[in-house]
């Protein structure tokens, strides 16, 4: 017994999961929302520095983050 030859007609299983697949996987990825910043908060980061630029502002003791960004802000001042 001889199958029937195959006949595409409209729009098969394959056809309709494909069209399914890429409109999904074609669509713009959307960016979460920023949070919202808080005029003067500050962020906390993960930074290299220097051994010895760590100690200069450890040896004043307690601060010596308060001290760093100072030392950033003045940079940041003089150069705007």
């Amino acid at each position: 017994m001889s199958r029937p030859p195959f006949r595409r007609t409209g729009s098969s299983v394959r056809d309709t999961a494909e069209a399914a697949f890429k409109s999904v996987t074609t669509k713009p990825i959307e960016a979460p929302p920023k949070a919202p910043v808080v005029p003067g908060g500050r962020e906390m980061v993960a930074l290299r520095i220097d051994r010895e630029v760590l100690e200069h502002f450890q040896e004043g003791g307690p601060g010596w983050q308060d001290r760093i960004n100072d030392a950033l802000r003045k940079i940041v001042d003089a150069k705007s």
